[in-house]
């Protein structure tokens, strides 16, 4: 069994820092993958912004919301992908204003691509180009679709989003690292979140 992240990156995937190929790589059947820290930021202090993103955040996609400080879970387990091919069904959870929001999403490979569907139901598609640098892993999407009834609407590259997520580990603080941040052409930064956080693999579910 492989995982996304090694089907795309080949060879490149053991450039990984030690702790991001035990992040990446696939998470054997029947375990989990738990990880734990604090966000430094998550959402956008543009609060005119807040009434488009909220329909996201009733599909745990992205958040209307600007925090700071914010505690976070990660659980990753093995799936099959909507394309067929190895899968990561991921579920990460952020305490925001006094409650657990979920963001959840389902990671594969096509075309050497990832393909991340966001939402429960999908309701966002992103396809990424992965490259190691240093040790850290880089994505950056370069092509998105929404889901308009039951078909998939590309959007056109000029209103597109673009989302870029760094990956690294960080020997001193003994924690991995992420940054995402969300822009558009027209707008600039519309979303992002940031922070540390450490993860393990156990067998079992609970």
């Amino acid at each position: 069994m492989t995982s996304p992240y090694r089907a795309v990156l080949g060879p490149a995937f053991d450039e990984l820092h030690p702790r991001l190929r035990a992040y990446f790589d696939a998470v054997p059947e029947g375990s989990t993958g738990r990880g734990r820290g604090v966000f430094e930021t998550v959402g956008t202090p543009r609060r005119w912004l807040w009434p488009a993103l909220a329909p996201f955040g009733r599909a745990h996609v992205m958040f209307p919301v600007w925090e700071h400080g914010v505690t976070f879970t990660v659980e990753n387990v093995p799936a099959s992908s909507a394309r067929g091919g190895p899968a990561v069904r991921a579920v990460r959870r952020f305490e925001l204003g006094g409650r657990t929001r979920e963001m959840r999403d389902e990671i594969g490979a096509d075309g050497g691509l990832i393909v991340d569907r966001l939402g429960s139901p999908a309701v966002v598609e992103a396809w990424f180009s992965a490259r190691v640098t240093d040790g850290a892993l880089r994505l950056v999407s370069r092509r998105v679709a929404v889901r308009a009834g039951r078909a998939w609407v590309v959007l056109p590259r000029p209103i597109a989003p673009v989302v870029a997520l760094t990956e690294r580990y960080d020997e001193e603080r003994e924690a991995q690292l992420v940054s995402v941040v969300v822009r558009t052409p027209l707008i600039g930064r519309v979303y992002q979140y940031a922070g540390a956080f450490r993860y393990g693999v156990t067998q079992g579910s609970e």
